[in-house]
């Protein structure tokens, strides 16, 4: 397990499964104990202690499929309830994460700032509980195929299942299947909400990713500081929404554990925990109205364009819908376009196109759509920057899991806030954010 020191090592660890769940590990620049809630520069921009005044996600269960939560680690205790375990070729059960990476957007969700008597790092929606949902690296079997896309969808039903209101997949597989599919749907009708990221092969080829184009998935992208798309965040028709994905700290492995990471992995999170704290402060909507406050409320593109390829219809702005929520519109009819059109299925996004400028569709493009990797990853993939502690190893075993029945911890207290650092000033105030512009780089500058 990780220890004190994990705040102070640099070590190097690079995972990755062949032919499935593609998730890497890095050397980061230690996070010091007395200035991580500083590092978090995305809770800065989003004003979170402003929201925090008024909603912290208290009330809201958010399901985290993934590779198991940790619920040792400090800045998660008393967060995390009793899920399922899937992944029965692994050791443990979903409180053993076996890369880490569970734990890190657990983290990013619901963190309680914790370690060091709150010196620690904070989610977006402090006062959410998580419940871990453990799946397999498709890496375990690499004959697996459309099996993945199973798995994936067991695991929505049973998060829907357990009562969840918000169903968080940072996984991204080139492959469907018909069970995916149907397993979103009956999570919506349940009354659900589900996010995926949509990989970040933006630079590599551009693939569509699974469960993110998904119908009636809510697929997001990552910006970076500049509120530009980041260069490896995917693109396309599929693309709902944006969220910060860039220089990310947060939670993570062991009991001291604290990570730096960038990608859509870290961006569904952040849009989950948005959902989260407008949940809770409404706990009388459904998801549809939940969805349509978002989408309502959103950062959109300043050109006067609905949506675009790269961000979609915007960067989440979970303050604005607190502030001003508007009206939340039908109870039962879901906000985006995607479900109703499910026959015609996702198109192909175009490859190549600049970090930060809206993509073209394949029939704009000269060259087309570019070559698609036939792999399942991490849609916060790779370059995840863990410290690890000394000793600690990834230990793969044939060892089947018990299934664990779901069921609740009790619910600890309200979590106090931070302090709120004076004269801080945030892109995602008032009016519209700036899009991208040429190069990349934002007309006019971050603000706007």
């Amino acid at each position: 397990m990780p220890t004190n020191r994990t705040r102070h090592t640099r070590l190097r660890a690079a995972v990755s499964a062949v032919a499935g769940l593609l998730l890497m590990s890095g050397a980061a620049t230690p996070a010091w104990a007395g200035s991580t809630r500083s590092q978090q520069w995305h809770l800065d921009a989003m004003h979170a202690e402003e929201m925090w005044r008024t909603s912290t996600g208290e009330g809201i269960t958010v399901a985290v499929i993934d590779t198991g939560v940790d619920p040792g680690n400090p800045d998660l205790e008393g967060r995390v309830l009793d899920g399922r375990d899937l992944a029965t070729s692994r050791p443990g059960d979903e409180h053993t994460d076996y890369l880490g990476h569970g734990t890190s957007m657990a983290g990013l969700i619901a963190g309680t700032g914790g370690y060091g008597g709150g010196n620690g790092a904070y989610g977006l929606a402090p006062g959410a509980e998580i419940l871990p949902v453990r799946v397999p690296s498709q890496g375990d079997d690499p004959t697996a195929g459309f099996a993945f896309a199973g798995v994936l969808g067991k695991a929505i039903r049973l998060a829907a299942d357990a009562d969840a209101q918000i169903i968080n997949v940072s996984l991204a597989s080139t492959t469907t299947s018909d069970d995916l599919t149907a397993a979103v749907k009956y999570a919506l009708d349940r009354g659900s909400l589900v996010f995926a990221g949509v990989g970040n092969s933006g630079d590599e080829g551009n693939p569509v990713f699974y469960p993110a184009a998904t119908p009636g998935v809510v697929a997001v992208a990552a910006v970076g500081r500049d509120l530009s798309r980041t260069e490896e965040s995917g693109f396309g028709p599929h693309v709902d929404l944006a969220a910060p994905g860039e220089d990310m700290v947060h939670a993570c492995g062991g009991r001291t554990g604290l990570c730096k990471s960038h990608g859509t992995s870290d961006a569904t999170a952040l849009a989950s925990a948005s959902a989260a704290l407008i949940w809770s402060e409404h706990p009388t909507w459904t998801n549809n109205q939940v969805l349509r406050v978002m989408l309502n409320t959103i950062g959109a593109p300043t050109d006067g364009a609905e949506r675009n390829d790269s961000i979609g219809y915007g960067i989440v702005r979970p303050r604005i819908a607190l502030r001003n929520p508007g009206d939340p519109g039908p109870a039962d009819v879901y906000p985006l376009p995607d479900l109703g059109a499910a026959g015609s299925g996702p198109a192909s996004p175009s490859a190549g196109a600049p970090a930060g400028q809206p993509a073209q569709t394949p029939a704009e493009a000269d060259g087309g759509s570019g070559p698609s990797r036939s792999v399942t990853e991490d849609s916060g993939r790779g370059r995840l920057w863990a410290v690890l502690g000394i000793g600690a190893a990834v230990v793969l075993a044939a060892l089947a899991a018990a299934v664990v029945v779901l069921r609740r911890r009790p619910r600890p207290g309200a979590v106090p806030p931070p302090p709120v650092a004076p004269g801080q000033r945030s892109p995602y105030d008032g009016g519209r954010l700036t899009p991208p512009g040429p190069g990349g780089t934002p007309r006019g500058g971050p603000y706007h």
